[in-house]
């Protein structure tokens, strides 16, 4: 039962996402009270399902609520959580509407013939609303863009992006100002004015079928015994600058999106995949964190600024690897003293109180038309571990650089933080975990020992329920977002903490780099503008938000489309969750995740424990809980809804 808190009054009024049933009632969660309020039909005033809205209490207990919520209603929406809403044209009654397949949308959208644009009946389309006079009547709407026809590949994965607000188009004022960059390249007037580390061993190791490069690896063996490393991030700031047209689209952007068939890209790929982009065998612009390690592996020197580059090799993580475990092929040396700088930083960084958490991923081979002929789990080895420590190593020591300096310590920055996890979220990791027969102890600041963590973590490895605890674990977490306050990076353990090593994808990271040159250069941020950091941070934070619901909404997807051509047949998994409705079982291979109602469990009364997270049999006392292995088949898929549903076997 929910607990009223003593603060809470009729006419006071909170902000947050509300989340609506697929009955139309919202409830919007206010964290620091411990309350949820129950909003009503009638009383959303226009607010959809994952808006930001401010509300109203208007009684202290909801009539319809069976968890004594206090009831409320909207009084404003201050951010949408949709640009624009995807969905098939149909008419009804005459009149062309939209209504979306997600059953949170309570409303159709009307479209008037003159706002068709094109589209006909049966198209799928994305759609603006343009008036809604009344809350309780359809809003209407305009047509923004024909997709396609339902369920074909591009129109549902064109329909994912834009409705938060990323387009695979550019204006055509960007696009002229990427080529008018292009064309112009890099002058030697500019390798003259950089330090130059084109003689030294450079090299890029990225996923097989990237086809940007941010980052670069040097590695220098020093007369005196110790060794350079140089971490060398494609110089964007020197190509986009402030008030530029192009500026101005990667900022609303704030990132580059990653579906299952395709990349969104910040910038335009004459930029982002060529320029700026650190192809081998080409001069390219950099902006470098060089670090200088002795014999024991302790950083003795570091220095930070603008360079130029020539990338010797482009290395896919397992080419390296290939490298490393055959101990033949390019730059074995360098590729050896990475490793071994890598591995003494994570061993580092672990001893000071770091979480070690690392969720299975999966990919997708798709065919020419973005169907899926095969789902598997990204496999990390050891060259994934080398970057990405020492990719670490140079964000956390240029926010140090920043953070810790005489001069700019108390300068605006752009921090990245993680904060301490919500009190009731580590209530709620410490029972789930003891449901399912793990022990941890919160201590007296209010969390989880990270030891304690990592142990749990390693000793579940092998079993099947270590990736469900993992996910738990994550979710139990504060999100990390950007900030111009540095409260540090829980998760990470660092003091300080920033992103420096990817402005081709994020936005942020090009904010750091302009700041970085400005400092370096003994330059200042009028007092004025600071206000400017705080805003792109909060923005960069949501949009962050936005790109990754996106590229989960598409392998869900794509999972949901491959289990449905396996209709009937039979399969290995273990049960993620339980409910009052039946356990959540998940594919061990491909990950793909459904339900297995109860009346799919068996010929027996199955009741939901929720003390226990169990689901048990009345009268075989057969029992399901979350880690346990079963054997299922496939009986349905709803490509709409992006359900799965399950058969016990």
């Amino acid at each position: 039962m929910e607990q009223t808190s003593p603060d809470l009054k009729v006419g006071a009024q909170y902000e947050g996402q509300i989340n609506i049933s697929t009955k139309g009632t919202g409830f919007v969660k206010v964290r620091d009270l411990g309350i949820t309020i129950e909003i009503a039909r009638e009383a959303l005033n226009k607010a959809f399902h994952g808006d930001t809205v401010k509300v109203e209490v208007t009684a202290m207990v909801s009539p319809t609520s069976r968890d004594d919520n206090p009831e409320g209603k909207v009084i404003d929406i201050t951010r949408r959580a949709k640009v624009g809403y995807a969905g098939t044209l149909s008419l009804e009654g005459g009149a062309h509407c939209i209504m979306s397949t997600d059953g949170r949308m309570y409303t159709a959208i009307m479209i008037p013939n003159d706002k068709l644009n094109g589209a006909v009946t049966g198209d799928k389309v994305f759609c603006r609303i343009h008036e809604w006079n009344d809350p309780m009547s359809a809003p209407i709407g305009e047509v923004a863009r024909v997709l396609g026809k339902p369920l074909e590949n591009n129109a549902e994965m064109l329909s994912l992006a834009l409705e938060k607000g990323f387009d695979t188009t550019y204006p055509d004022a960007v696009i002229k100002e990427a080529q008018d960059i292009s064309a112009d390249g890099i002058t030697e007037a500019e390798k003259n004015n950089r330090r130059d580390f084109r003689p030294i061993v450079s090299f890029t190791i990225d996923p097989e079928d990237a086809k940007d490069f941010d980052d670069a690896i040097s590695v220098n063996f020093l007369e005196n015994g110790n060794t350079e490393v140089g971490i060398h991030i494609a110089d964007v700031s020197h190509y986009v600058r402030p008030g530029m047209a192009i500026d101005k689209e990667a900022a609303e952007r704030a990132t580059s999106v990653y579906l299952v068939d395709r990349t969104i890209p910040m910038l335009p790929e004459v930029l982002s995949n060529d320029l700026c982009s650190l192809n081998p065998n080409v001069d390219r612009l950099t902006f470098s964190a060089v670090f200088t390690f002795d014999s024991k592996m302790d950083i003795v020197d570091e220095w930070f600024g603008k360079t130029v580059i020539y990338s010797h090799q482009r290395f896919s993580y397992e080419s390296a690897q290939a490298v490393l475990d055959t101990k033949e092929g390019p730059y074995l040396k360098e590729l050896e003293a990475a490793l071994a700088i890598s591995k003494m930083l994570e061993k580092k960084r672990f001893e000071e109180g770091a979480i070690s958490l690392e969720t299975e991923e999966v990919k997708f081979k798709l065919d020419d038309k973005g169907f899926p002929l095969g789902v598997y789990k990204k496999v990390r080895g050891a060259t994934h571990h080398m970057i990405e420590e020492l990719m670490l190593l140079a964000n956390r020591k240029v926010a140090e650089h920043i953070a810790t300096s005489d001069k700019h310590a108390e300068e605006v920055f752009v921090f990245r933080v993680h904060d301490h996890p919500d009190p009731e979220r580590v209530e709620n990791l410490q029972l789930f975990l003891k449901r399912i027969g793990y022990k941890v102890t919160v201590n007296e600041h209010g969390v989880i020992p990270s030891k304690e963590l990592n142990d749990l973590v390693l000793s579940l490895e092998g079993k099947p329920e270590s990736e469900t605890v993992q996910t738990a674990i994550v979710r139990s977490m504060a999100k990390a977002i950007y900030s111009t306050k540095n409260i540090g990076h829980y998760g990470l353990a660092f003091k300080y903490y920033t992103h420096f090593t990817s402005p081709i994808r994020r936005y942020p990271d090009l904010v750091v780099h302009r700041l970085l040159f400005e400092y370096l250069q003994h330059k200042t941020i009028p007092k004025e503008l600071w206000h400017y950091y705080d805003e792109i941070s909060q923005h960069s934070s949501q949009r962050e938000k936005e790109a990754s619901d996106a590229e989960r909404a598409s392998i869900k997807y794509k999972q949901v489309e491959y289990m449905s051509t396996h209709i009937g047949e039979s399969f290995d998994g273990i049960v993620t969750g339980v409910s009052k409705n039946g356990i959540f079982v998940e594919e061990k291979e491909t990950r793909c995740e459904g339900m297995i109602r109860m009346r799919d469990l068996g010929h027996d009364y199955f009741e939901y424990n929720e003390k226990t997270l169990t689901i048990v049999g009345k009268s075989t006392k057969k029992e399901f809980r979350i880690g346990d292995r079963v054997r299922f088949k496939v009986t349905s898929t709803d490509l709409n809804k992006r359900l799965i549903d399950y058969a016990l076997i």
